[in-house]
């Protein structure tokens, strides 16, 4: 746990003689901070087919591999140094639990490249919250959204 700390004034900075036994001008106070989540390090899926998988977010995808590969039980991408982790886990796929959401450069260029690799995404389309996105899923039956915020009106 982290501490922040202010300096005060002390009381009786002005009294030369209190001044002198004490050597300083201000009291140090110091409060515990609360605990805060810095970012989401990592997130996994239980995947029954590694190989699939890795070959679908690798080279499909283009996220890096950190950790693992195709032959592994468990293997580590990711999409660029700065994002989360996405672990896969091999054994029984529990899909449908959630979604994970990309933000990619251009939604409908990924839609295409997706959809010219014999993939179906549903048609990319304009959200209220202010993104353009689409829904599709992967090959352990996933929820993926690849999504941009819209331009500023």
């Amino acid at each position: 746990m982290g501490y922040a700390c202010i300096l005060a004034p002390r009381r009786d900075s002005f009294n030369p003689l209190a001044s002198a036994l004490w050597k300083s001008k201000f009291d140090v106070h110091c409060c515990p901070m609360a605990p805060k989540i810095e970012k989401i390090s990592a997130i996994t899926f239980r995947v029954s087919n590694m190989q699939a998988s890795v070959r679908f977010y690798r080279d499909v995808l283009g996220m890096e591999l950190l950790y693992g590969g195709e032959q592994a039980s468990f293997s580590s991408l990711r999409a660029h140094s700065e994002s989360a982790i996405l672990n896969l886990e091999q054994g029984a796929a529990i899909p449908r639990w959630g979604r994970l959401i990309f933000h990619v450069t251009d939604v409908d260029a990924f839609w295409t490249h997706l959809n010219d690799r014999g993939f179906h995404p549903e048609i990319a389309r304009d959200a209220s919250w202010g993104e353009r996105y689409f829904h599709m899923r992967d090959p352990d039956g996933h929820e993926l959204s690849f999504a941009r915020p819209l331009p500023s009106s």
